[in-house]
């Protein structure tokens, strides 16, 4: 893993695959996101999860991916480069001997309630208690494509006996039809001191069946916009092997896949118009595990709740406010500023639904609605749909709002700074703090006026608590745009700008914008001597 010092995280694969993808050079600001230790919240997210997905490779050079699963708290991070594991994997998993020996793995955690996913690579080797898992890599992970779902433990008897084979069988092609999530593991382990090198597991997840069966020993899976990290693929562009596996939810069975891929850059031939890629998978060896885990899952469908668009206000070229009404006559449910609001919608030519997280961008004490301000993306599915061709009285479905990204402290100084659309959960978190005794900065980045969403909001706000402080900076004013009023600063946010507010040591920064933005503040933050306790952030954006 790189220190923050340290420019480039990525192996050749990963590098080839970016400029294939033609996503810039990711390099530039991805070491800010990427570290060699876990933070306190990482660490604690991984410590509340039933469950761990792993990827690693056997004796016999195949990929494989597996879920872990233990007792309640058997997952602990004893410090920030370490985890612990008290349980033991069953003879029958297809990593059971390669843990036994020590080796190197990929970790997803994953929070199908919330939403919610952290991964790190590392080396696991054997401890008195179960496993001791060496921290190498840890980033976090944005949560598109997660369908949410509680867990339960049940008790957990002898499963049945596991079942070998080199094609799937017609059960297992119905399983996989069904799916509307499962787990990936690739791995790139040339050159001992590389920083990426290990193993990677990713999770994936679209509508019911988003992977296709094209016949018993071929798979193609989409692969959506994510982090422009192209961990996955860089690592297949090197090594073609390949892990997957696929979980029954209602009887805790795994279907472990292992194979080899090619990638497909021509997203067209995939069976999603979401999909800019395709990952081609030629199966070499199948494992199914039926009741695998003591674990059980149901969806969380039951709960949306349908919403009516009873207002659309544009507040720039690019970004719309969207006023969302409960058709049931029931309250809304209540949500923390700075939460997202996961909506559904269905549109025109897609096989299934289509999800997203959006950021709540209203007082989180108003009750009759909820208003999203959303960017229109040029390679935003759910956005252009929702500007292009949402009206007024449409109806869509939402899920209640989630998301961890909320105000840390009931009385600390803060400082909310944003660029472009990630304003959005700032706004909220202003209206919640507006009126405290405690100090508020509002620092937000724009172009110009022109690009500048909800300033009048922010203006009143400021106007109407002596506790909020405005910082507006325009990187590229207008001949109209006047310095004083319109804005305060001609140029980019800035750490060294942020610590010249003088905030005090007791201040936590609430950081949202582009990835490039995050990482460039947060290092320049953490270099001036701000705690990283005190450094919050969320991503936006296609390549969050």
């Amino acid at each position: 893993m790189l220190k923050s010092s340290d420019t480039n995280p990525f192996h050749t694969g990963e590098l080839k695959a970016q400029k294939r993808a033609g996503v810039g050079d990711v390099a530039k600001w991805a070491a800010g996101f990427i570290r060699d230790y876990m933070p306190q919240q990482h660490r604690d997210f991984f410590e509340q999860l039933p469950f761990f997905v792993i990827a690693g490779g056997d004796q016999n050079g195949r990929t494989w991916v597996t879920l872990i699963d233990g007792p309640e708290n058997f997952i602990r991070s004893p410090d920030p480069h370490r985890i612990t594991l008290a349980t033991e994997l069953d003879e029958t998993d297809p990593l059971a001997s390669s843990f036994a020996q020590g080796t190197n793995i990929g970790v997803v955690g994953i929070e199908l309630a919330t939403r919610r996913r952290n991964r790190f690579s590392g080396y696991v080797q054997r401890s008195k208690e179960g496993y001791t898992i060496d921290i190498h890599q840890s980033f976090g992970n944005c949560p598109q494509y997660i369908h949410e779902r509680v867990w339960e433990r049940v008790e957990k008897t002898t499963p049945p006996v596991a079942a070998h084979s080199t094609a799937l069988s017609d059960a297992q092609v119905n399983l996989i039809g069904r799916s509307d999530t499962m787990f990936i593991g690739s791995g790139y382990m040339a050159g001992e001191d590389a920083p990426s090198r290990g193993y990677d597991a990713s999770h994936r997840g679209g509508i019911a069946g988003f992977v296709h069966v094209i016949d018993g020993t071929h798979l193609q899976i989409p692969d959506y916009p994510g982090n422009n990290f192209f961990n996955t693929i860089g690592n297949l562009t090197n090594d073609p092997h390949i892990g997957l596996v696929f979980v029954d939810f209602d009887t805790g069975g795994l279907l472990h896949i292992s194979g080899r891929a090619t990638i497909g850059w021509d997203g067209r031939n995939a069976h999603d118009p979401d999909a800019l890629r395709t990952i081609d998978v030629e199966i070499d060896a199948v494992l199914d595990r039926p009741a695998a885990l003591s674990l059980r899952w149901g969806k969380q469908d039951h709960l949306s709740r349908r919403l009516k668009l009873v207002k659309r206000v544009k507040e720039t070229d690019q970004i719309t406010s969207f006023y969302l009404a409960p058709v049931d006559g029931r309250p809304l449910d209540s949500f923390e500023a700075g939460q997202n609001l996961p909506i559904e919608v269905q549109i025109p030519g897609q096989k299934g639904t289509s999800t997203r997280n959006y950021s709540l961008s209203g007082p989180s004490t108003v009750r009759d609605f909820y208003r999203l301000s959303i960017k229109r993306e040029e390679m935003g599915l759910v956005s252009r749909f929702l500007h292009d061709a949402t009206a007024e009285g449409a109806y869509l479905e939402a899920h209640k709002p989630s998301g961890d990204f909320v105000i840390p402290c009931s009385n600390c100084p803060l400082v909310l700074v944003s660029a472009g659309v990630g304003l959005t959960p700032m706004l909220s978190m202003l209206y919640a703090s507006a009126g405290d005794t405690r100090p508020v900065w509002y620092v937000h980045g724009t172009r110009n006026k022109q690009s500048h969403a909800l300033r009048d909001e922010v203006d009143a706000l400021e106007a109407q608590h002596d506790n909020v402080l405005r910082q507006v900076h325009y990187s590229r004013p207008g001949p109209d745009d006047v310095l004083g009023s319109d804005y305060d600063v001609e140029g980019r946010v800035t750490a060294e700008g942020l610590i010249g507010l003088n905030t005090g040591p007791d201040a936590h920064y609430m950081l949202c914008g582009p990835a490039a933005f995050l990482a460039d503040i947060r290092n320049g933050l953490e270099a001036l001597g701000v705690a990283p306790e005190h450094i919050h952030f969320e991503t936006f954006g296609p390549g969050s």
